[in-house]
């Protein structure tokens, strides 16, 4: 891919001494350019790094009716080399290429996707903040940009990169778990929709549930099936809950479930773990018991923005609360986002292919 740069003077872009304040917020910032190319009659045009700016579009532009948009969330660290790693990013590339067979969007080839985020990071490089954990969030995202008020895909798209330099996901960071409101008042997704891809309008749907929680004194929606029989997902996470036993069990992955890459390394790093790994449908009521019970005995969630959130209270409609072990961050559940963290900011070393180094050439 032949990339056109048309980059901002160096005298107004960010220098070496760039340094973030300490409660740097997550996905408030972005750095000073963007990724953009057009899809046009059956081809990917104009690959180019631009200073960050708006994008021009018609008002009948298919997005914005329609919601015929995609996304992915990826990070990049930097390591005690000085150098600025991507991870797991091939990952990101083919489930963005899977949600857009689902919205009838182009597929746009993995070397294609990877090759812009890294072009892009190696101009932003400096933007990296150097801050304890600390990371470049990625956002490539694709969009329908035709003109036509007709209910039909696009002919036209805008694929595009952004970075975000970010601190925690969570303000009061890991050790602070987080509450989960148990709910069968709303539905992430039904079968046979769009729930198991990053299709734009299932986190628009979304933010009806998320005010809900908030008002409840929670951070997030624990969703159940359209049956209010079976544990879905989180509002941003995969699920999971440890037994007394040490198995780690995740929601079997359906139709109406995102595939989280971070639920994908975890249950990839199983052996090296030593621990025992399920995916099985959780059934809301026997969960409850057990939590109660305390068989038990940990739970939070998975996902590329938080990677892992601990839950120590579960908030139930008719007003009661169930606490998680002793309501703390467990010893399992800390022991897999030490191990996670520590592989994705080269404290331990990858599985093969896990990490991509950003070369430098600019």
């Amino acid at each position: 891919m032949e990339i056109r740069y048309n980059l901002k003077p160096s005298s107004e872009r960010r220098n070496s001494e760039f340094k973030p304040e300490n409660t740097l917020a997550f996905g408030k910032l972005r750095t000073d350019h963007m990724f953009v190319m057009e899809y046009e009659e059956g081809e990917w045009i104009n690959p180019r790094i631009i200073p960050y700016s708006d994008f021009s579009l018609s008002p009948g532009a298919t997005v914005l009716h329609y919601a015929q948009s995609v996304f992915e969330g990826a990070k990049a660290f930097m390591h005690d080399d000085g150098e600025i790693y991507t991870f797991r990013l091939d990952k990101n590339a083919k489930r963005m290429n899977k949600s857009a067979e689902v919205l009838c969007m182009p597929e746009i080839p993995e070397d294609m996707q990877i090759e812009a985020v890294h072009s892009l990071i190696d101009t932003d490089r400096l933007w990296f903040p150097l801050q304890e954990g600390a990371s470049l969030y990625i956002r490539p995202f694709l969009f329908g940009v035709q003109d036509s008020l007709g209910v039909f895909p696009s002919n036209k798209y805008i694929f595009s990169v952004i970075l975000s330099p970010s601190g925690a996901y969570y303000p009061k960071g890991f050790d602070s778990p987080i509450k989960l409101l148990i709910t069968k008042k709303f539905h992430r997704a039904v079968p046979g929709g769009t729930g198991h891809v990053k299709a734009a309008g299932n986190y628009a749907a979304s933010l009806q549930a998320g005010e809900y929680a908030y008002k409840n004194g929670a951070s997030q929606v624990l969703y159940l099936d359209h049956t209010n029989t079976y544990i879905d997902e989180a509002g941003s996470m995969n699920h999971f809950h440890i037994t007394r036993d040490d198995t780690v069990v995740i929601p079997e992955f359906t139709d109406t479930v995102l595939r989280s890459i971070t639920s994908e390394s975890v249950i990839e790093l199983k052996d090296r773990l030593k621990l025992e790994i399920l995916q099985k449908r959780v059934k809301a009521d026997d969960f409850i018991a057990e939590v109660r019970n305390g068989d038990i005995k940990e739970a939070g969630g998975f996902g590329t923005a938080a990677v892992v959130s601990a839950v120590g209270e579960y908030l139930l409609e008719d007003g009661d609360t169930l606490i998680v072990g002793n309501g703390e961050v467990g010893e399992i559940t800390k022991y897999i986002y030490d191990l996670y963290t520590g592989i994705q900011t080269g404290k331990y070393e990858a599985p093969k292919g896990w990490l991509q180094k950003v070369e430098r050439n600019i």
